[in-house]
């Protein structure tokens, strides 16, 4: 197990008691402003601006909180210099390890003469706004920017996965969302197309060969996309307004406040989906290949 500790600032700090509401546990540490377990992580924010992230992967939850968050001024070596400055279109997705709900991804145009309106805006890492301030801020970005955005809701999703695994069903996506952008702001030309990064560059492109209207060129990828350019920032809150949405509207339809993820509670609120209406009710609302679908027909089995 490991322990990480970032200082935030106050407003960072009503931002982080913000995130982690649905997290938070009562507790009696002394000087503390709050206290939450996410994920096997625990978070302990105290009235001084410290948090301690601890436990496996912690460094990874405590990411989101540093200020490396903000677009990076010095450069990757992976990346051209003053990349973070150019007219570059960014695509990134949502959904993918969340049981429920769509597979949205979406790629932006960012020119740079927009770049200072997006960072007026608030645009930056997804993960370091609420989902309040996604939904508000979303429609606001697609007001100024090109994009594309194409979403793969669950019943559409399991006629696919058979054919397409999951990392050739998202380079399909993001294959098509530059293709459309690029058509749709045509005679623009970006200075480059950057990928958040899901796979390595050489699978990506194996798996790019099974695609129609294929974008080869000027392609970088790098994790973490959004540090490195606002298009691709935009792009995942986009994303992100969008998967809450259509989470939003099927959790009304089916009468569960459907969880994002694919933690126990999925487990138990797809049971609950089983008895309604079976698998076949669950697969429109469900990405039927996780490992929560078995769990759930086990618990409905053992209630029997």
């Amino acid at each position: 197990m490991g322990t990480t500790v970032v200082k935030v600032t106050p407003n960072e700090l009503k931002e982080a008691a913000t995130y982690y509401q649905n997290y938070i546990v009562p507790n009696s540490i002394p000087y503390t402003a709050f206290f939450a377990r996410k994920n096997g992580i625990t978070i302990t924010a105290y009235t001084s601006g410290k948090i301690m992230f601890q436990g496996n992967n912690e460094k990874q939850e405590a990411e989101q909180w540093q200020k490396e968050t903000e677009i990076k001024t010095s450069e990757d070596n992976r990346l051209p210099a003053g990349f973070s400055k150019r007219s570059i279109i960014g695509s990134d997705e949502v959904g993918n390890g969340s049981y429920f709900g769509p597979l949205v991804v979406c790629a932006v145009y960012a020119d740079k003469k927009q770049l200072p309106l997006l960072k007026q805006l608030g645009v930056k890492d997804s993960k370091m706004l609420t989902d309040q301030q996604i939904l508000q801020l979303a429609p606001k970005i697609k007001k100024e920017v090109n994009y594309k955005r194409l979403v793969v809701l669950p019943e559409k999703y399991n006629q696919i996965q058979p054919r397409y695994n999951a990392v050739a069903m998202k380079v399909a996506l993001h294959n098509q969302c530059i293709h459309l952008l690029l058509e749709q702001i045509k005679p623009l030309q970006p200075e480059g197309i950057l990928i958040d990064q899901f796979v390595q560059e050489t699978s990506y492109r194996k798996y790019l060969k099974r695609e129609k209207n294929q974008v080869t060129e000027n392609l970088y990828f790098i994790t973490k996309g959004e540090q490195y350019h606002l298009a691709v920032a935009a792009a995942s809150i986009i994303c992100r307004a969008e998967f809450l949405e259509v989470l939003s509207q099927e959790s009304s339809e089916v009468g569960i406040n459907l969880a994002s993820g694919a933690g126990k509670k999925s487990d138990l609120q797809a049971a609950e989906i089983i008895k309604k209406g079976g698998i076949e009710l669950l697969g429109k609302y469900a990405k039927l290949h996780f490992k929560n679908t078995e769990k759930a027909i086990k618990i409905v089995n053992a209630a029997t």
